[in-house]
């Protein structure tokens, strides 16, 4: 039985664990980055928006990791199977970044030479502005875009990790309407919030240096009806409750173990194949789906002591999901992603 909490409490007690480890719909705990317990360089919080429909996709980042901050825009072309990523590392941000404390409202801003990214939220309305000289060769990628018809619901979890002190606070808001523009040059492409889609992860934690974690998530419409999901693991001890949870008309439909089945390679080296067919399976049979690739935006960073090697593959999902009263959903060519995502950290 998943513990679902619904009254409001501090996410972390005077030891800097959680409070009560479970899932909700909002964000019911407390965060507090000057409650946590362990050092401070452990501390790693970030607003990552993806905005996409059926053509083109742009993801955003804005990341204080403690030692290392992080901004970051790709734009995913699915028709053309290619896609651009640029990042900006700084030195040292230790929460000078001034992230806030919650999703519901807030500004996480950030602006030098190289980059400007601003995601406003004044509670009513969520606007993403940004501009990246240089980009593309010497093209610059800039924008704006709208977020409109949050649903009413959206997954929230807080996880211990087996280590004391260690804790993930998560929001994943899916379903958003999209309604703007970017421009790549002179090349500009509007979204329309008759077919866009946004997700948001929304996190806020202290992570231990080695972690594997899964994550996949999807949002549109099956027969008129706003439709998506969003499962992952590897998060942490997800003992209280998983993230698994199926978005149908805006209201959140809990799963229990959602597993990741990634082919491997046929030359026997026991590698990934992330670009084969996946499959996902859940112990209660409420989520059963095959998964086509499209493209993997793949990225690897090392650098001495810190590693990174992501591989984010967008693609489209066929099969079932069942919600809470035992409707069964057929879904078909759904477009959405799926990653696995190593990191040293």
């Amino acid at each position: 039985m998943q513990n679902k909490v619904e009254a409001s409490m501090p996410l972390l007690d005077d030891e800097g664990n959680i409070t009560e480890p479970g899932w909700a719909t909002e964000q019911v705990w407390i965060y507090d980055r000057n409650d946590i317990k362990a050092s401070k360089m452990r501390i790693k919080e970030w607003d990552y928006y993806l905005v996409y429909n059926q053509d083109i996709a742009i993801a955003l980042t804005i990341a204080d990791n403690s030692y290392m901050g992080m901004i970051s825009a790709s734009v995913i072309n699915f028709r053309a199977r290619k896609e651009k990523t640029r990042s900006i590392m700084t030195f040292m941000p230790k929460g000078k970044f001034n992230l806030p404390n919650t999703s519901r409202t807030g500004n996480t801003c950030f602006k030098n030479e190289k980059v400007e990214m601003r995601f406003l939220n004044d509670g009513e309305n969520r606007k993403l502005i940004f501009n990246f000289p240089n980009f593309e060769g010497k093209h610059t990628l800039s924008g704006a875009i709208t977020l409109s018809h949050e649903p009413k619901e959206s997954m929230v979890i807080a996880t211990p990790f087996y280590k004391q002190k260690h804790f993930y606070y998560n929001q994943k808001i899916v379903g958003f309407r999209a309604d703007g523009n970017l421009k790549i040059g002179n090349k500009s492409i509007e979204f329309l919030p008759k077919n866009t889609f946004a997700i948001l992860d929304w996190g806020r934690g202290v992570w231990p240096y080695n972690n594997t974690w899964y994550w996949g998530a999807a949002a549109g419409q099956i027969n008129g009806v706003d439709f998506g999901f969003n499962m992952g693991y590897g998060f942490g001890n997800t003992t209280a409750a998983t993230e698994n949870v199926i978005f149908y008309n805006g209201i959140a439909h809990k799963l229990n173990k959602v597993t990741f089945e990634i082919p491997k390679t046929e030359d026997g080296s026991g590698r990934d194949d992330f670009l084969g067919q996946w499959k996902f399976t859940s112990d209660d049979n409420r989520f059963e789906m095959t998964f086509e690739p499209i493209i993997n935006r793949s990225a690897l960073a090392s650098a001495v002591i810190i590693k990174s090697d992501q591989n984010q593959v967008f693609g489209k999902f066929n099969g079932k999901v069942v919600l809470d009263d035992g409707t069964e959903i057929q879904v078909k060519d759904f477009l959405g992603f799926a990653e696995k995502v190593v990191n040293k950290w």
